[in-house]
Protein backbone atom coordinates (compact mmCIF):
# COMPACT_ATOMS: atom_id res chain seq x y z
CA UNK A 1 0.00 0.00 0.00
CA UNK A 2 3.24 2.66 1.04
CA UNK A 3 4.31 1.65 -2.74
CA UNK A 4 0.81 3.15 -4.01
CA UNK A 5 1.13 6.29 -2.10
CA UNK A 6 4.69 7.50 -3.36
CA UNK A 7 3.57 7.49 -6.95
CA UNK A 8 0.46 9.61 -5.89
CA UNK A 9 2.41 11.93 -4.43
CA UNK A 10 4.71 12.76 -7.18
CA UNK A 11 2.11 13.63 -9.92
CA UNK A 12 0.41 16.42 -7.34
CA UNK A 13 3.94 17.50 -6.50
CA UNK A 14 5.04 16.80 -10.29
CA UNK A 15 3.00 19.80 -12.46
CA UNK A 16 4.23 22.58 -9.87
CA UNK A 17 7.65 21.50 -10.02
CA UNK A 18 7.50 21.27 -13.56
CA UNK A 19 5.88 24.60 -14.05
CA UNK A 20 8.75 26.59 -12.08
CA UNK A 21 11.52 24.57 -13.82
CA UNK A 22 9.78 25.63 -17.37
CA UNK A 23 9.57 29.01 -15.86
CA UNK A 24 13.56 29.12 -14.85
CA UNK A 25 14.16 27.88 -19.01
CA UNK A 26 11.90 30.41 -20.57
CA UNK A 27 13.45 32.37 -22.74
CA UNK A 28 11.90 35.73 -20.80
CA UNK A 29 13.53 34.50 -17.70
CA UNK A 30 16.82 33.98 -19.22
CA UNK A 31 16.20 37.41 -20.63
CA UNK A 32 15.83 38.71 -17.32
CA UNK A 33 18.90 37.44 -16.12
CA UNK A 34 21.41 38.96 -18.53
CA UNK A 35 20.13 42.50 -18.26
CA UNK A 36 21.40 43.83 -15.00
CA UNK A 37 19.48 46.76 -15.39
CA UNK A 38 16.57 44.78 -15.77
CA UNK A 39 17.32 43.00 -12.21
CA UNK A 40 18.24 46.11 -10.54
CA UNK A 41 15.09 48.02 -11.29
CA UNK A 42 12.45 44.64 -10.33
CA UNK A 43 14.73 44.78 -7.29
CA UNK A 44 13.76 48.62 -6.79
CA UNK A 45 10.29 48.16 -7.13
CA UNK A 46 10.14 45.50 -5.29
CA UNK A 47 11.55 47.54 -2.70
CA UNK A 48 8.86 50.13 -3.10
CA UNK A 49 6.01 47.30 -3.25
CA UNK A 50 7.65 46.53 0.50
CA UNK A 51 7.92 49.88 2.10
CA UNK A 52 4.42 50.83 1.08
CA UNK A 53 3.49 47.56 2.45
CA UNK A 54 5.13 47.88 5.72
CA UNK A 55 4.51 51.14 6.21
CA UNK A 56 2.42 50.86 9.11
CA UNK A 57 5.62 49.33 10.88
CA UNK A 58 8.29 51.31 9.49
CA UNK A 59 6.88 54.59 9.92
CA UNK A 60 8.03 56.27 13.38
CA UNK A 61 4.43 58.12 13.38
CA UNK A 62 0.72 58.08 11.59
CA UNK A 63 1.24 61.42 9.35
CA UNK A 64 -2.38 60.87 8.54
CA UNK A 65 -3.41 60.95 12.77
CA UNK A 66 -3.57 64.75 13.40
CA UNK A 67 -3.58 63.42 16.87
CA UNK A 68 0.26 62.61 16.01
CA UNK A 69 1.33 65.37 14.40
CA UNK A 70 2.77 68.51 16.68
CA UNK A 71 3.59 72.20 15.66
CA UNK A 72 6.46 72.42 17.83
CA UNK A 73 7.96 69.54 15.62
CA UNK A 74 7.58 71.52 12.04
CA UNK A 75 10.11 72.28 9.43
CA UNK A 76 13.06 70.51 11.84
CA UNK A 77 16.06 69.70 8.85
CA UNK A 78 16.95 65.85 8.05
CA UNK A 79 18.96 64.21 10.99
CA UNK A 80 22.80 64.14 9.77
CA UNK A 81 22.23 68.34 9.64
CA UNK A 82 23.42 70.77 12.35
CA UNK A 83 19.41 71.16 13.15
CA UNK A 84 18.52 67.61 12.85
CA UNK A 85 16.48 65.96 15.92
CA UNK A 86 16.11 62.35 16.36
CA UNK A 87 13.81 60.02 15.63
CA UNK A 88 13.13 62.42 12.42
CA UNK A 89 15.43 60.79 9.78
CA UNK A 90 14.48 63.22 6.64
CA UNK A 91 13.09 65.95 8.90
CA UNK A 92 9.73 67.03 9.45
CA UNK A 93 6.90 69.25 7.10
CA UNK A 94 5.27 72.24 8.13
CA UNK A 95 2.61 70.15 9.93
CA UNK A 96 5.29 68.22 12.22
CA UNK A 97 4.97 65.25 9.85
CA UNK A 98 7.86 63.16 9.80
CA UNK A 99 8.80 62.84 6.19
CA UNK A 100 9.94 59.50 6.08
CA UNK A 101 6.59 58.42 7.32
CA UNK A 102 4.29 60.57 5.15
CA UNK A 103 6.55 58.80 2.16
CA UNK A 104 6.23 55.56 2.94
CA UNK A 105 2.53 56.71 3.20
CA UNK A 106 2.22 58.49 0.46
CA UNK A 107 4.17 55.87 -1.65
CA UNK A 108 1.01 53.19 -0.36
CA UNK A 109 -1.38 55.67 -1.58
CA UNK A 110 0.26 56.38 -5.16
CA UNK A 111 0.57 52.65 -5.51
CA UNK A 112 -2.94 52.24 -4.64
CA UNK A 113 -4.61 54.46 -7.10
CA UNK A 114 -2.03 53.64 -9.56
CA UNK A 115 -2.38 49.72 -9.52
CA UNK A 116 -5.91 50.13 -9.05
CA UNK A 117 -6.60 52.54 -11.92
CA UNK A 118 -4.52 50.23 -14.59
CA UNK A 119 -6.89 47.47 -13.20
CA UNK A 120 -9.87 49.08 -14.18
CA UNK A 121 -8.41 50.46 -17.61
CA UNK A 122 -7.41 47.53 -17.99
CA UNK A 123 -10.56 45.59 -17.27
CA UNK A 124 -12.47 48.39 -19.49
CA UNK A 125 -10.64 48.25 -22.42
CA UNK A 126 -10.14 44.27 -22.17
CA UNK A 127 -13.84 44.04 -22.57
CA UNK A 128 -14.37 46.49 -24.97
CA UNK A 129 -11.40 45.46 -27.17
CA UNK A 130 -12.90 42.06 -27.33
CA UNK A 131 -16.82 43.11 -27.69
CA UNK A 132 -15.69 45.62 -30.67
CA UNK A 133 -12.78 42.69 -32.68
CA UNK A 134 -15.22 40.00 -32.15
CA UNK A 135 -18.38 41.12 -33.23
CA UNK A 136 -17.27 44.11 -35.83
CA UNK A 137 -19.74 45.88 -37.69
CA UNK A 138 -21.85 48.97 -35.98
CA UNK A 139 -20.52 48.28 -32.30
CA UNK A 140 -16.70 47.91 -33.63
CA UNK A 141 -17.31 51.13 -35.16
CA UNK A 142 -18.99 52.98 -32.23
CA UNK A 143 -16.46 51.77 -29.72
CA UNK A 144 -13.44 52.66 -31.88
CA UNK A 145 -14.77 56.67 -32.90
CA UNK A 146 -15.73 57.05 -28.61
CA UNK A 147 -11.38 55.29 -28.62
CA UNK A 148 -10.68 57.98 -31.41
CA UNK A 149 -12.44 61.21 -29.57
CA UNK A 150 -10.55 60.47 -26.71
CA UNK A 151 -7.43 60.44 -28.18
CA UNK A 152 -7.62 64.08 -28.96
CA UNK A 153 -6.93 65.01 -25.58
CA UNK A 154 -4.51 64.23 -23.28
CA UNK A 155 -4.99 61.93 -20.48
CA UNK A 156 -4.48 64.13 -17.79
CA UNK A 157 -7.37 66.55 -19.54
CA UNK A 158 -9.91 63.68 -19.15
CA UNK A 159 -8.80 62.78 -15.58
CA UNK A 160 -9.05 67.04 -14.85
CA UNK A 161 -12.91 66.30 -16.51
CA UNK A 162 -13.92 63.33 -14.76
CA UNK A 163 -12.10 64.71 -11.44
CA UNK A 164 -14.37 68.08 -11.93
CA UNK A 165 -17.31 66.37 -12.71
CA UNK A 166 -17.45 64.43 -9.11
CA UNK A 167 -16.37 66.94 -7.26
CA UNK A 168 -19.35 69.40 -8.54
CA UNK A 169 -21.06 66.04 -7.70
CA UNK A 170 -20.46 65.23 -4.32
CA UNK A 171 -19.84 68.73 -3.30
CA UNK A 172 -19.32 68.16 0.76
CA UNK A 173 -19.34 64.55 0.85
CA UNK A 174 -16.42 64.28 -1.59
CA UNK A 175 -14.10 63.15 1.74
CA UNK A 176 -10.52 61.50 1.63
CA UNK A 177 -11.56 57.95 0.62
CA UNK A 178 -13.93 59.14 -2.40
CA UNK A 179 -11.37 61.11 -3.51
CA UNK A 180 -9.04 57.77 -3.59
CA UNK A 181 -12.21 55.95 -5.78
CA UNK A 182 -12.39 59.53 -7.67
CA UNK A 183 -9.04 59.41 -8.70
CA UNK A 184 -9.09 55.79 -9.40
CA UNK A 185 -11.95 56.38 -12.00
CA UNK A 186 -10.32 59.12 -13.33
CA UNK A 187 -7.06 57.32 -14.31
CA UNK A 188 -9.31 54.51 -15.36
CA UNK A 189 -11.22 56.22 -17.84
CA UNK A 190 -7.73 58.54 -19.10
CA UNK A 191 -5.94 54.78 -19.95
CA UNK A 192 -8.14 52.65 -21.65
CA UNK A 193 -8.06 52.95 -25.17
CA UNK A 194 -4.59 51.56 -25.53
CA UNK A 195 -5.96 48.22 -24.11
CA UNK A 196 -8.92 48.32 -26.57
CA UNK A 197 -7.16 49.23 -29.25
CA UNK A 198 -4.46 46.93 -28.67
CA UNK A 199 -7.08 43.80 -27.78
CA UNK A 200 -9.43 44.36 -30.67
CA UNK A 201 -6.50 44.45 -33.39
CA UNK A 202 -5.37 40.82 -31.63
CA UNK A 203 -9.20 39.67 -31.53
CA UNK A 204 -9.30 40.42 -35.72
CA UNK A 205 -6.33 38.10 -36.26
CA UNK A 206 -6.96 35.29 -33.86
CA UNK A 207 -10.59 35.14 -34.65
CA UNK A 208 -10.36 33.72 -38.06
CA UNK A 209 -8.10 30.88 -36.84
CA UNK A 210 -9.12 27.61 -36.72
CA UNK A 211 -9.32 26.66 -33.22
CA UNK A 212 -12.11 29.84 -32.58
CA UNK A 213 -13.75 28.37 -35.72
CA UNK A 214 -13.39 24.72 -33.88
CA UNK A 215 -14.85 26.09 -30.63
CA UNK A 216 -17.71 27.67 -32.53
CA UNK A 217 -18.70 24.52 -34.59
CA UNK A 218 -19.10 22.78 -31.12
CA UNK A 219 -21.72 25.47 -29.70
CA UNK A 220 -19.52 27.14 -27.37
CA UNK A 221 -20.84 30.85 -26.42
CA UNK A 222 -19.53 33.98 -27.65
CA UNK A 223 -17.92 35.04 -23.64
CA UNK A 224 -16.78 31.64 -23.48
CA UNK A 225 -14.53 31.72 -26.58
CA UNK A 226 -13.80 35.14 -26.35
CA UNK A 227 -12.64 34.42 -22.49
CA UNK A 228 -11.12 31.16 -22.01
CA UNK A 229 -9.40 30.63 -26.40
CA UNK A 230 -9.02 34.15 -27.64
CA UNK A 231 -7.81 36.66 -24.30
CA UNK A 232 -5.21 34.40 -23.46
CA UNK A 233 -3.54 34.85 -27.29
CA UNK A 234 -3.44 38.36 -26.33
CA UNK A 235 -1.71 39.52 -22.73
CA UNK A 236 1.71 39.23 -23.89
CA UNK A 237 1.27 43.17 -25.46
CA UNK A 238 -1.57 43.57 -22.43
CA UNK A 239 1.02 43.01 -19.77
CA UNK A 240 3.21 45.69 -21.88
CA UNK A 241 0.63 48.18 -21.80
CA UNK A 242 0.04 47.64 -17.92
CA UNK A 243 3.03 48.14 -16.52
CA UNK A 244 3.84 50.92 -18.78
CA UNK A 245 0.30 52.51 -17.53
CA UNK A 246 1.65 51.81 -14.31
CA UNK A 247 4.05 54.29 -14.35
CA UNK A 248 1.87 56.55 -16.56
CA UNK A 249 -1.23 56.26 -13.59
CA UNK A 250 0.73 57.13 -10.87
CA UNK A 251 2.36 59.97 -12.86
CA UNK A 252 -1.39 60.74 -13.21
CA UNK A 253 -2.06 61.16 -10.05
CA UNK A 254 0.98 62.59 -8.94
CA UNK A 255 0.38 65.67 -11.41
CA UNK A 256 -3.49 65.78 -10.18
CA UNK A 257 -2.30 65.86 -6.71
CA UNK A 258 0.21 68.64 -7.66
CA UNK A 259 -2.41 70.93 -9.17
CA UNK A 260 -4.94 70.66 -6.06
CA UNK A 261 -7.42 68.30 -7.59
CA UNK A 262 -5.78 65.09 -6.26
CA UNK A 263 -5.07 63.69 -2.60
CA UNK A 264 -5.57 66.32 0.18
CA UNK A 265 -3.26 67.19 2.44
CA UNK A 266 -4.70 65.46 5.18
CA UNK A 267 -3.96 61.91 3.12
CA UNK A 268 -1.31 62.94 1.23
CA UNK A 269 -0.19 60.85 -1.72
CA UNK A 270 3.66 61.59 -3.07
CA UNK A 271 2.54 64.03 -5.42
CA UNK A 272 0.40 65.85 -2.57
CA UNK A 273 3.73 66.12 -0.43
CA UNK A 274 5.44 67.50 -3.74
CA UNK A 275 3.10 70.24 -3.82
CA UNK A 276 3.51 70.98 0.08
CA UNK A 277 7.25 71.21 -0.18
CA UNK A 278 7.33 73.40 -3.40
CA UNK A 279 5.84 76.04 -1.24
CA UNK A 280 9.02 75.87 1.12
CA UNK A 281 11.50 75.37 -1.53
CA UNK A 282 12.80 78.69 -1.75
CA UNK A 283 12.54 79.18 2.20
CA UNK A 284 15.32 76.91 2.87
CA UNK A 285 13.54 74.06 3.68
CA UNK A 286 14.12 71.83 0.56
CA UNK A 287 13.88 68.53 2.20
CA UNK A 288 10.34 68.86 2.01
CA UNK A 289 9.88 68.30 -1.93
CA UNK A 290 13.51 67.21 -2.47
CA UNK A 291 12.58 63.44 -0.54
CA UNK A 292 8.83 63.06 -2.25
CA UNK A 293 10.16 64.02 -5.51
CA UNK A 294 13.33 61.47 -5.27
CA UNK A 295 10.95 58.69 -3.95
CA UNK A 296 8.64 59.29 -7.23
CA UNK A 297 11.38 59.85 -10.02
CA UNK A 298 13.33 56.21 -8.49
CA UNK A 299 9.72 54.38 -8.70
CA UNK A 300 8.25 55.50 -12.15
CA UNK A 301 11.82 55.08 -13.45
CA UNK A 302 12.53 51.60 -11.91
CA UNK A 303 8.53 50.74 -13.69
CA UNK A 304 9.45 51.95 -16.97
CA UNK A 305 12.87 50.06 -16.90
CA UNK A 306 10.50 46.88 -16.32
CA UNK A 307 8.24 47.99 -18.97
CA UNK A 308 11.32 48.57 -21.41
CA UNK A 309 12.48 45.20 -20.80
CA UNK A 310 9.04 43.55 -20.99
CA UNK A 311 8.21 44.73 -24.32
CA UNK A 312 11.68 43.52 -25.50
CA UNK A 313 11.32 40.46 -24.16
CA UNK A 314 8.05 39.04 -25.49
CA UNK A 315 8.45 40.58 -29.34
CA UNK A 316 9.90 37.79 -30.81
CA UNK A 317 11.77 39.91 -33.15
CA UNK A 318 14.07 42.15 -30.61
CA UNK A 319 15.07 38.60 -29.21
Amino acid sequence: MSDAVVPHRSQDHQPAAGWFKRALDSDIFYSFRRSRLTMVAAAITLLFFLLAISASWLAVQNPFDPAQLQLINSRIAPLWTADGQSPFLLGTDEQGRDMLSAILFGLRISLAVGLAGVIFAGALGIALGLVAGYFGGAVDSVIMRIADVQLTFPAILIALLVNGVAKSLLGNRLDEMNTLGVLIVAIGLSFWVQYARTVRGSVMVEKNKDYVAAAQLIGLPAPKILLRHVLPNTMGPILVIATINLALAIITEATLSFLGAGMPDTMPSLGTLIRIGNNYLFAGEWWIVAFPGIALAGLILSINLLGDWLRDALNPKLR
